[in-house]
């Protein structure tokens, strides 16, 4: 994968603007600095690359990488929760390996097959084929059923891979512009144990 910092050519024909720049988001926040709420929303994107890579880092297993499903996470701007059966030490080591692979251009790290995104894509694809079986098809029984059944199965195909789209494009960003602060153990919002990784804003 290239890096991001030789993609740029110099011609604005072969700008490739889906590649993730170093300086994107905080070019971004000087231009359109003045919208309440941006920063948290552009560290929000960061962290949540931050978080799945963790997990991954973690998961692996002799350099190749597999789903731990007793892994997860949850994201806030100010850093994330990582839930699961690991200690402090072992996450301070894969935050700073999955920080450090993410910036090198592993950007494969900020996409996870179990992430919320995931689950709203689908959930929007499966409303929306189903409003549109609804009223494109006759109002019987039976069109009906096989209507939803159809927007249901579609929905459930294309829901994995638009999901990890928008994931990509979206909901996640390459933390070029965070620093971990700390790693400790605590509870989140509701109590559950978890570890606080808390990470903070800087100018690249």
């Amino acid at each position: 994968m290239t890096n991001s910092a030789t993609a740029n050519s110099g011609n604005f024909l072969d700008w490739d603007f889906l590649t993730p720049q170093p300086t994107q988001d905080s070019e971004l926040l000087k231009q359109l600095g003045f919208i309440p709420g941006l920063k948290e929303i552009l560290m929000l994107r960061q962290v949540h690359a931050l978080e799945h890579a963790t997990v991954w880092v973690l998961s692996e297993t002799e350099g190749t990488q597999v789903d731990n499903e007793s892994l997860g996470g949850l994201s806030t701007d100010q850093g994330f929760y990582l839930y699961g059966n690991v200690n402090v030490v072992e996450v301070q080591r894969a935050v700073k390996t999955a920080l450090s692979r993410l910036k090198a251009g592993e950007w494969n790290l900020a996409v996870h097959p179990r992430c919320g995104t995931n689950l709203s894509v689908s959930m929007v694809l499966t409303a929306g084929f189903s409003l549109g079986a609804y009223l494109l098809l006759p109002r019987n029984l039976v069109a009906q059923l096989i209507g939803l059944g159809v927007a249901a199965t579609t929905a459930a195909q294309l829901a994995p891979d638009l999901g990890m789209h928008a994931q990509k494009y979206l909901t996640t960003s390459i933390p070029f512009n965070l620093e971990v602060r700390e790693i400790g153990s605590g509870s989140d919002f509701w109590g559950r144990k978890a570890n606080f990784v808390r990470v903070r804003w800087q100018e690249t």
